[in-house]
């Protein structure tokens, strides 16, 4: 990844068993152990800390910016810089879960000790080869300050915590030479391996030519020796550099992820960038063409603004795996800071990770779906039911009996007349502008309707997560916009408080509009019909701390509209 965005990435899990010979990290980088393991028994969280997530993962301090499955325990690896909050010395840090909730720590996993990362460990993936035994393919950063990419094993197969990787001496497996013409500052994070009919692995790494975004594509018989291909595996002009991309099947039939290696006429395929010119990700929806080795996007599947988000708030550097023991693909995504460099430095951390979401194609075929995973459900208490409430134009309700800085909220609204809904401008193609010229405060006739969370009493800090309704111009349909207002959510001036939207494919004469938002101190992650639109925001409030948060359900439109739902106080995860 960029060296300003750095998020250590998944992993997912296919399978071969190969006796290579690799070469012990260097004891002289005990100090990245050491480092480890005074951080970790530190005492610099006894004071209070009003903005630290109960169930987010997070390292107990220092800047953050990914998960594999083995022997019944799952595994994060992110990048982490040991020595302080802002980005630099990064390694991979290691903690492992058995239910992707509760995470407890390990020492670094992966750290600087040979001539090809001597300057860093930076993003990578891991593939699971037959026979069970993970390998790490990461990119490293060589004494010339290139980037290359390496490969690491477990030391120890036996070890369920997989503690200690071992780098195989021939390292780097692949570089950037004047021959392949790659750009050496541009050729980072490998991608999870598949394996083709014809048994020769596959993977890319992220580059740019000029302005063309590159999923450079490699190919290999023994997972040691790679070739890179005559094309890429796709391409697109005035991207820049495409950073951690994820290339995954998912089925067009079935609810149920699939292994990576998978391809056939039930299975669709989808390559996720991240941009790192506009720090935004988009995906693609699409064939992989197996005999020329080529993805093909489908007609309007593109990466730019008029393309797919996972997420269209903070969320970068994202990357999927399969948990093939619930037969489930997990999406794990970064989430950056809203905060100042000062402020960061006072708080002592940065960074975090977005709650983890199964994802599916949705079944029209054209978009994904995402939902938090069902293990969160286990810190849910003290269930608050919503009924069925009429919201009249200008209402305010407050939602009492619940821990407004640490709670799972799930509603949904029903409109029963919709003659007042605004008509949608044709120059209105941009949600997060339209969302930023029309937010919470400002009334329409179909919304703003939604959630006030992380609310101060009086309101003068709050975080709006909330619908609008339009009528298209040209047709009898309806339109449907989901905004995440940070105007007003922090009277700290330093802050990033940006808007952020989105257009939610759902037919608001024939569905319920549902809105589910995770609100946890300094986050909120919401996901609006039944996850087909997502929207993560970073905010620090000043006066909406702690117990003297508030959640209301509110309508400042002239329609009225029904409300029903649930919301739950949740626990604190055990998290490092």
């Amino acid at each position: 990844m960029a060296m300003m965005i750095f998020s250590l990435w998944q992993f997912c899990f296919l399978s071969l068993l190969l006796s290579y010979g690799v070469v012990e990290l260097d004891a002289s980088h005990q100090v990245y152990r050491d480092l480890q393991t005074t951080q970790l028994t530190s005492t610099h969280h006894q004071t209070k800390e009003p903005y630290r997530t109960g169930y987010h993962f997070q390292p107990p301090q220092n800047w953050i910016n990914g998960p594999l499955i083995y022997k019944g325990l799952y595994h994060l690896f992110y990048q982490y810089n040991p020595k302080g909050v802002v980005w630099g010395n990064i390694v991979w840090a290691h903690s492992t879960s058995t239910d992707l909730v509760n995470w407890i720590p390990h020492e670094p996993a992966i750290y600087p000790s040979q001539p090809s990362d001597i300057n860093g460990c930076w993003s990578g993936s891991a593939t699971i080869l037959p026979g069970g035994k993970p390998a790490m393919m990461y990119t490293g950063i060589n004494l010339q300050n290139q980037q290359v990419q390496n490969l690491a094993f477990p030391k120890n197969l036996s070890d369920p915590f997989l503690r200690e990787w071992v780098k195989v001496s021939q390292n780097p497996l692949m570089a950037p030479t004047q021959a392949n013409q790659i750009n050496a500052s541009s050729f980072r994070d490998p991608t999870t391996a598949w394996l083709g009919p014809d048994k020769r692995w596959r993977l890319v790494i992220g580059s740019k030519r000029n302005r063309r975004g590159l999923a450079i594509l490699y190919r290999s018989k023994d997972f040691l020796y790679w070739t890179k291909a005559k094309h890429p595996l796709h391409s697109a002009k005035k991207t820049g550099m495409w950073e951690c991309p994820d290339f995954f099947p998912v089925s067009k039939k079935s609810l149920v992820g699939l292994d990576t290696s998978t391809n056939g006429p039930d299975v669709k395929h989808v390559l996720k960038v991240s941009l790192d010119d506009t720090k935004k990700e988009y995906y693609t929806i699409g064939t992989y063409n197996l005999e020329k080795d080529i993805y093909i996007p489908d007609k309007g599947s593109v990466e730019s603004d008029s393309g797919l988000r996972y997420d269209y708030g903070k969320f970068y550097a994202s990357k999927t795996f399969f948990d093939s023991a619930k037969n489930r693909r997990i999406l794990w995504g970064w989430i950056n800071e809203s905060s100042s460099v000062n402020d960061d430095i006072k708080k002592g951390w940065s960074g975090l990770q977005a709650i983890p979401r199964t994802l599916v194609l949705d079944k029209s075929g054209k978009q994904l779906v995402q939902w938090p995973i069902v293990e969160l459900e286990k810190l849910r208490t003290k269930e608050i039911k919503l009924p069925s409430t009429f919201l009249k134009g200008g209402s305010l309700h407050e939602v009492l009996g619940v821990t407004a800085a640490q709670a799972d909220v799930e509603v949904a609204f029903e409109i029963s007349d919709f003659k007042k809904a605004e008509v949608l401008d044709p120059s209105w193609t941009d949600p997060q502008i339209l969302c930023s010229k029309k937010g919470a405060s400002v009334k329409g006739g179909l919304g703003p309707f939604g959630l006030l969370v992380l609310a101060s009493k009086d309101l003068k800090e709050n975080t709006a997560v909330f619908y609008r309704i339009f009528k298209s111009q040209n047709t009898s349909k309806y339109v449907v916009l989901m905004c995440s207002d940070q105007s007003r959510s922090s009277l700290n001036q330093d802050n990033d408080k940006t808007t952020y939207g989105a257009f939610v494919n759902v037919d608001p004469l024939h569905e319920k509009l549902s809105l589910r938002s995770l609100i946890d101190h300094s986050i909120v992650e919401s996901f609006g019909g039944e996850g087909k639109a997502c929207i993560t925001a970073r905010v620090y409030p000043t006066l909406a701390v702690d117990g003297d948060s508030h959640l209301y359900a509110f309508n400042y439109g002239s329609e009225s509209v029904t409300i029903a739902g649930s919301a739950w106080s949740l626990k604190t995860a055990q998290i490092n």
